[in-house]
């Protein structure tokens, strides 16, 4: 595609009204299924591709639709994709006690203004992890070829990525309907929704165990994040049931240690092994941060080199896939997302009895909301793109920026507060890290989306405004989800909730138990340094294997992730990524069209994701206005065994379909 003449408008069609229609409605159902799915999982799912592909679709009707149009539509539904991963830490504050729902105004604006920030933010990040370092960005990447062969202009290595834009919209509705049906089975008993053992292990009460969930998303999103990142959830999972789980629950034996063996190992994960993990994660965390001082500090000059350009009156000379958001207007931007931040911390002190400090706990607030969100967004950008958003370090930024927020907030504010006033810091703690999250969640993403662009010659600038939009419909429709299904289902751990209804939750309970810990002082350090020490250790290992072989890794976020996730989670996702392993080499060796397969499976793992997502979402409707735990259930408890034996069934039937 050749540039436009020195001085003239671009001729192509990218940032228009109808592309940010299709983008907005697009964004409305994804968000409802990864809220969805983050919650009873603990990990959300990168919508760019399956958002491309529809979008494709759509604007197959329309003869002058541009590849940078359908760049702009995924670039807006995929905004809400990462967006939605501020359940990781909101319904914190309801598991604490400090909310029972989720208010409209203050969730809107913590979502918007964190996730606009969160936009600025990549700016220059996109100068010092887009621009220059050779990282993959497999998502962004994978999204570019399926762009450039539903417009034509990929030529043969485009070509084989996907067929037609009409074949891969096709696997994305099977993938959709395969998961939706199992899922609906499964709501009336007659499949089993999991396969799970318990035992006790050893003569002093000690126990562990497995579950298998058997989720079509969860083997989906296993097949998205790779091998690698499979096999080092499984060495997590391994270190967290079969060394933790043992270990702590012989240690520290409960008075019920003789009873369910599920009690008894639960209890020894939900109390230590996630601390443990939470120890590794953290580490990995740092370790990644420590890596992007220099490109960050390069990017930044970048920035300003353009602005230098801008302000000479020379913008035209810079190339379109240069032209972003100009500095000074990004500046102005934040400034502006900094008021409402501000009023909301001020706000939020003066209704939590913290009034007498209120003009303290916002400017201090506002200023770490600055510092720690920009460090977290190059963390979260660089690992996206290592190794993908669905699997960057977002988990363990939570838990980061709780535990500094917490720290801060004992040395500098607890002394000249009564004892009773300490639930109020914590929810505090939460409510911050929730900002910081937001952001963080934003610059994960988009900077896959920024990498698409630049490969399909799109205008940073269009798509960096396009996030603002997706952005702020994202955010609109966050609440009310949630809300949904805090009546419906609750989380667990929320005093009062139901254990066996509740969704899992698992970083928001982890992340609440964090900030209550340090501020109570009644958190056990020496289980974060035992998880700090595996870490360094997977660490070192990593690198081991990283001037070793170019092969194999082993992610040291994705080994914290395996242990402080439930095995329901770990484990299928591990089943997905040997199976999708399996399938790509089949593919490479058998198929006329290696990658033109390899990207039909991405897709249709994009829709066995969105299909159980979005069906989730409709049944927690159905629980929470018919009051009826299972609303569609045909079956009763007696029928276990058998729906364990044909829900198996059925599932490595449906499986082998994929």
């Amino acid at each position: 595609m050749s540039a436009p003449p020195q001085g003239a408008r671009p001729s192509t069609a990218e940032l228009t009204i109808r592309g940010l229609i299709i983008g907005v409605v697009i964004t409305i159902v994804f968000t409802a299924a990864n809220v969805y799915f983050g919650l009873k999982a603990g990990i959300t799912f990168s919508t760019s591709i399956p958002a491309a592909v529809i979008s494709m679709a759509i604007l197959a009707a329309f003869q002058d639709a541009t590849i940078q149009e359908n760049n702009i539509v995924q670039t807006v539904a995929s905004a809400v994709g990462t967006l939605s991963a501020i359940i990781f830490v909101l319904p914190g504050l309801i598991i604490v006690g400090w909310w029972t729902g989720f208010p409209f105004w203050e969730s809107f604006l913590i979502c918007a203004a964190g996730g606009i920030l969160g936009v600025m933010y990549t700016i220059p990040l996109r100068r010092a992890l887009v621009t220059d370092p050779p990282l993959p960005y497999p998502e962004g990447v994978a999204c570019a070829e399926v762009l450039k062969v539903g417009s034509g202009q990929g030529g043969r290595a485009a070509s084989e990525a996907v067929e037609t834009s009409g074949a891969g919209l096709k696997a994305v509705i099977w993938g959709s309907v395969v998961s939706a049906v199992f899922y609906v089975v499964v709501q009336t008993k007659l499949f089993a929704s999991d396969v799970a053992e318990y035992f006790h292990v050893g003569g002093r009460g000690s126990a562990t165990g497995f579950d298998f969930s058997l989720s079509f998303a969860l083997f989906a999103i296993g097949h998205l994040v790779g091998l690698s990142v499979g096999i080092a959830m499984l060495v997590g999972a391994l270190i967290g049931w079969g060394w933790g789980v043992p270990h702590f629950t012989a240690l520290h034996a409960a008075a019920g240690a003789a009873g369910a063996a599920a009690y008894v190992a639960q209890g020894g994960w939900s109390h230590y092994v996630r601390f443990v993990g939470a120890g590794a994660i953290g580490i990995a965390a740092i370790w990644t941060l420590g890596t992007l001082v220099k490109p960050v500090v390069a990017g930044l000059a970048s920035a300003r080199a353009a602005s230098r350009v801008r302000q000479a009156g020379l913008a035209d000379t810079l190339p379109r896939t240069e032209r972003d958001i100009p500095i000074g207007m990004v500046g102005l931007v934040s400034l502006i997302c900094l008021i409402p931040v501000a009023w909301l911390f001020y706000h939020f002190a003066g209704t939590s009895g913290l009034g007498s400090h209120a003009l303290l706990l916002s400017v201090g607030g506002a200023l770490f909301v600055v510092i720690m969100s920009f460090l977290v967004s190059a963390v979260c950008g660089y690992m996206a793109g290592l190794i993908g958003s669905s699997n960057s370090p977002l988990s363990g930024i939570g838990i980061l920026v709780v535990v500094v927020a917490a720290l801060l907030l004992v040395l500098f504010v607890k002394s000249m507060l009564p004892e009773s006033a300490g639930q109020a810091l914590v929810a505090f703690a939460l409510f911050v890290t929730a900002v910081v999250f937001a952001v963080a969640s934003i610059a994960n993403n988009n900077l896959q989306d920024l990498k698409t662009g630049q490969l399909v010659d799109a205008t940073p600038s269009a798509q960096q405004w396009a996030l603002v939009i997706g952005v702020i419909a994202g955010a609109l429709i966050i609440p009310p989800v949630l809300n949904l299904l805090a009546k419906a289902y609750g989380f667990l751990g929320t005093p009062g909730v139901d254990p066996a209804r509740a969704l899992p939750a698992p970083q928001a309970g982890l992340i609440s138990a964090l900030a209550q810990g340090v501020i109570q002082h009644n958190i056990d350090w020496s289980l974060i340094a035992i998880g700090g020490g595996i870490g360094a250790a997977v660490i070192l290992l990593d690198e081991m294997l990283g001037k070793a072989t170019r092969a194999w890794r082993l992610p040291p976020l994705a080994v914290g992730l395996g242990i402080y996730l439930p095995t329901s989670t770990t484990l299928m996702i591990v089943v997905g990524a040997v199976v999708g392993s399996w399938v790509n080499h089949r593919a490479d060796r058998l198929a006329p069209r290696p990658e033109a397969t390899r990207q039909l499976g991405v897709l249709r793992s994009s829709g066995l994701i969105v299909g159980e997502s979005l069906l989730g979402v409709v049944f927690a409707a159905l629980v929470a206005f018919s009051g009826k735990a299972s609303p569609i259930g045909v079956v009763g408890g007696g029928f276990l065994t058998p729906s364990i034996v044909i829900g198996g069934i059925a599932f490595v039937a449906g499986g082998a379909g994929e």
